[in-house]
């Protein structure tokens, strides 16, 4: 899923004049994603990245978003969690893209 896709470019006046036009991205918003009875919990071992875990339990790198948004406590600084770290896996991923395009489709 390209998760930018439906997030809007805006552009802003930088002198108040029509001299010089910056384009930006708006804000990307993510959602609480909710408990389901089906989400696995996992230790998080040496060299575990979120990219690597989303490859493995949803086969999409790209949707270490969702792993990263499941576990607002952990703090990650990068792609790689602390070893050690009991993270949730969130099991509905298509309820989460739902979610996602809900808050950053209102543009």
């Amino acid at each position: 899923m390209a998760r930018y896709t439906n997030i809007p470019t805006l552009t802003r006046k930088a002198d108040g004049q029509n001299r010089i036009n910056y384009r930006y991205r708006g804000s990307t918003k993510y959602p609480e994603i909710p408990l389901n009875f089906n989400d696995i919990y996992v230790y998080t071992t040496i060299g575990d990245r979120l990219d690597i875990l989303a490859q493995e339990f949803y086969s999409d790198s790209t949707l270490w978003w969702i792993i990263a948004s499941a576990n607002p406590t952990i703090i990650f600084s990068s792609y790689n969690i602390p070893e050690g770290s009991q993270i949730r896996i969130p099991s509905d991923i298509a309820q989460v893209q739902s979610l996602f395009n809900q808050l950053n489709n209102e543009f």
